[in-house]
């Protein structure tokens, strides 16, 4: 199975999500979007892909969404996707394609249903237990 992960490894939940990946013996195709950003018609297609509103890609935390006034419910998504552009941390992540579909993967548990089972144990970077001994999800996940 061919997997692409738009993945910033500063992000804990990026870095969840790749390992539940590699988890499920698959090794991704990785875009560090911050240092490859996706183009406008890749955005698009994505997040046409995943059935969702533009808006739902958008990270608010730790990025410049306020200073930008992107919170304004009349900006167009020509005027977010310009923003996007501009400020590539703007886009949500980690974006995951599967041949199973496309998912903004937070929490990182939202990839399982895109890969093949899991090969064993998974826990997250907080302790947090997500797949058990037999691959299946865990009763907290």
């Amino acid at each position: 199975m061919d997997v692409v992960i738009y993945h910033n490894p500063d992000c804990g939940t990026s870095r969840n999500t790749l390992a539940l990946i590699r988890n499920a013996g698959l090794e991704p195709h990785i875009v560090e979007y911050l240092k490859t950003p996706p183009t406008r018609a890749r955005i698009v297609d994505l997040v046409k892909r995943m059935g969702v509103s533009l808006r739902h890609v958008i990270r608010e935390k730790g990025t410049p969404f306020a200073e930008l006034g992107l919170a304004d419910p009349s900006l167009s998504d020509d005027a977010l996707l310009a923003a996007i552009e501009r400020h590539p941390i703007l886009l949500n992540r980690p974006i995951v394609v599967t041949s199973r579909g496309v998912r903004l993967c937070r929490p990182s548990e939202e990839v399982i249903d895109l890969l093949p089972p899991q090969l064993g144990a998974f826990v997250k970077e907080d302790g947090e237990r997500i797949v058990d001994e037999s691959g299946r999800r865990a009763a907290s996940a």
